[in-house]
């Protein structure tokens, strides 16, 4: 249900509608799909490997970098900077845990001797590739879409239910590529758009989960997409799965104490006031 205004002076000066952040989204994938069909011929591989640096750069870097292009014009023209900078709710302490798992796990997955053979300058790029995904979905969705459902009046619980769903749904338009388990992905990737919330809310801002998020996707390339034909995959692609057990596992068991209490709670909660 929808409840009061948000104040301006948290989430920007101007309003956007949930249809009209949907056909935002609708946009966004156009100009990632589009610039990636452009650069398709640019493409060695064929087989949606990356074995050379001018592969992660014509599939990855140039399409994904001028999406995220298009995200940062939109926060640009909404004029929302500050929700992007500034998250006005927090939450309770022990949230800083889902980072610190998450950040174990990056260091710990990463592909290092993959990534030592393709050299300094394969590397770069695939983490700039990384990099773009991470802040270009975590600005769509967890800036653009967090504060579009907080300024119509969402409570918070629905501010993250649909962002993250909707976050979850645009990753089945993976099928037009020909992936089988896109839709087994889109649930997958719902239940990380939770987690990646709770991390924007815990650090006060939408710079951390942004960093994660692409570092995260950087561990799992390095472990699947840059090895050579019929090399075997790395372990570090068996630690997703094990992150989203052991992180959804503490927010199940803890999820009553999520949100702040004490006498600052609903000052800091105008949406469900």
């Amino acid at each position: 249900m929808q409840g009061a205004a948000v104040p301006d002076a948290d989430y920007g000066r101007r309003d956007l509608s949930v249809v009209a952040f949907v056909i935002l989204v609708v946009a966004w994938l156009a100009v990632l799909r589009l610039v990636g069909w452009l650069a398709a011929d640019s493409v060695v591989s064929d087989d949606g490997r990356l074995l050379t640096t001018d592969d992660v750069v014509w599939a990855l870097v140039v399409p994904i970098g001028a999406a995220c292009a298009f995200v940062y014009l939109a926060i640009a023209v909404l004029g929302w900077w500050r929700p992007l900078l500034y998250d006005p709710k927090p939450v309770q302490r022990w949230v800083w845990a889902i980072p610190i798992i998450l950040l174990v796990a990056i260091v710990g997955g990463i592909n290092y001797g993959e990534l030592a053979d393709k050299g300094v300058g394969f590397t770069l790029a695939l983490l700039l590739a990384a990099l773009f995904v991470g802040f270009s979905e975590e600005g769509m969705f967890r800036c653009i879409g967090v504060t579009t459902f907080r300024r119509n009046g969402f409570s918070e619980g629905r501010v993250a239910l649909w962002t993250s769903a909707l976050f979850g749904l645009v990753h089945v338009t993976n099928l037009i590529g020909g992936d089988s388990k896109a839709f087994a992905q889109a649930v997958i990737v719902s239940f990380a758009g939770y987690f990646f919330y709770l991390i924007r809310r815990v650090s006060r801002s939408n710079t951390l989960n942004s960093v994660l998020h692409g570092l995260f996707d950087f561990t799992l390339i390095s472990s699947t997409q840059i090895l050579p034909e019929g090399g075997a995959v790395h372990l570090g692609v068996l630690l997703a799965p094990l992150v989203y057990v052991v992180v959804g596992i503490l927010v199940l068991v803890k999820r009553h104490h999520i949100e702040p209490v004490g006498p600052d709670a609903p000052a800091m909660d105008p949406v469900t006031a």
